[in-house]
């Protein structure tokens, strides 16, 4: 199948060449002759690579970029700039934008014919590491999914045919109480399938450098607030108001307010989750050296050498159970912490404590 080229070009001449250039060597080249008409031609058909001058009428190369990368449809498509030496200021703003590549005015046949290459073949590699990761992924659910989701299912299965056969027997309270039982189990494994497919897109994400570069354009002024927020909900959710400890900072952090509290979630809930009630869990913050840092402790039943190196492998853990977990949570909140340029370690004391320590970049 023919590599479908865009060229954004006012220059009719320097158009036309490009175009007789890519069409003679076997490509599919569309052209626009400026950059208003190049955004909607790359929505449109959305083109393997676009060339794009950098000063034009309408919209100039740097905004055709920026618009583009906006998109989800066309934000990682290779954009290689065309510039003349004395563009070069606007050039060096162009690639700071997230352009892949540049060639300056006059170019040769075979210097754009070599840069088109170069980019085709790294989009290839880019796509053929994240079906390779996709297929990892899909063995390593095809392994746990059933365990993951049967657990919460059976619970159902089983509560419901107590309504189906003794329903005439039950009191009002005893059909509220199965009743909410079978909400909760219900949600839980709402939250299973979402965890999973949220793997899967941050599996993905993580070999784009341009979704990377998007997802840390993002800025929190309140981290306090939706940290306490969080935490405090989790707390309510299994009835330890009283175990939950704050000591919180402000700080203007690099993450999205969206971001922060699938993070702060997924830690509050495993630390709840392994540890006994009316024991300490607490969540401290911090901001030093242009970083924020959270800090979750809890003294619950700890974790084993091992099975902290296998964070971010959950798949493979041989124990798979309610009370043991898959390590779900852990792998989705490590990942979001190390796309947004962070850090998240863990140091345990099996059978005594916890400490999971998030470190955050600040703007």
């Amino acid at each position: 199948m023919m590599k479908k080229i865009l060229v954004i070009e006012d220059e009719q001449s320097v158009r036309e060449i490009i175009l007789d250039i890519l069409d003679a060597e076997g490509f599919d080249p569309i052209g626009a002759e400026n950059g208003r008409i190049g955004v909607q031609t790359a929505t449109e058909h959305l083109p393997d690579l676009i060339i794009c001058d950098i000063m034009m009428p309408e919209l100039d190369g740097r905004d055709v970029l920026l618009e583009l990368r906006q998109q989800p449809a066309t934000s990682t498509i290779p954009f290689v700039f065309l510039s003349a030496k004395a563009d070069r200021t606007d050039l060096r703003q162009g690639m700071e934008l997230g352009a892949d590549d540049y060639l300056t005015k006059p170019f040769t046949r075979s210097e754009i014919l070599q840069t088109i290459q170069t980019r085709l073949e790294k989009k290839a590699a880019i796509e053929k590491e994240s079906q390779k990761k996709l297929e990892e992924l899909r063995n390593r659910i095809s392994l746990s999914l059933p365990t993951e989701l049967r657990s919460p299912l059976n619970k159902i299965i089983s509560l419901s045919e107590v309504f189906i056969h003794e329903h005439g027997l039950l009191e009002p309270l005893e059909v509220l109480e199965k009743g909410e039982q079978i909400n909760q189990y219900a949600r839980q494994l709402y939250r299973v399938v979402q965890n999973f497919l949220i793997v899967a897109k941050l599996e993905v994400l993580a070999t784009n450098s341009e979704l990377i570069k998007s997802l840390r354009n993002h800025q929190l002024s309140d981290p306090r607030a939706v940290i306490s927020d969080v935490a405090t909900y989790k707390a309510q959710e299994v009835a330890r108001e009283v175990d939950l400890k704050l000591d919180l900072q402000d700080a203007n952090v690099q993450i999205s307010e969206l971001k922060l509290k699938k993070i702060i979630e997924e830690l509050v809930d495993n630390a709840f989750k392994f540890s006994v009630e009316r024991s300490p869990v607490k969540i401290m913050s911090s901001y030093e050296n242009n970083s924020y840092i959270i800090n979750f402790v809890d003294q619950g039943r700890g974790m084993t050498a091992e099975e902290i190196a296998n964070v971010g492998a959950y798949m493979q853990f041989g124990d798979v159970s309610e009370q043991n977990g898959s390590g779900l949570g852990l792998t989705i909140a490590k990942r979001l912490v190390e796309l947004h340029g962070g850090d998240l370690t863990i140091e345990s004391i099996p059978g005594k404590q916890t400490n999971v320590r998030v470190v955050l970049p600040c703007v």
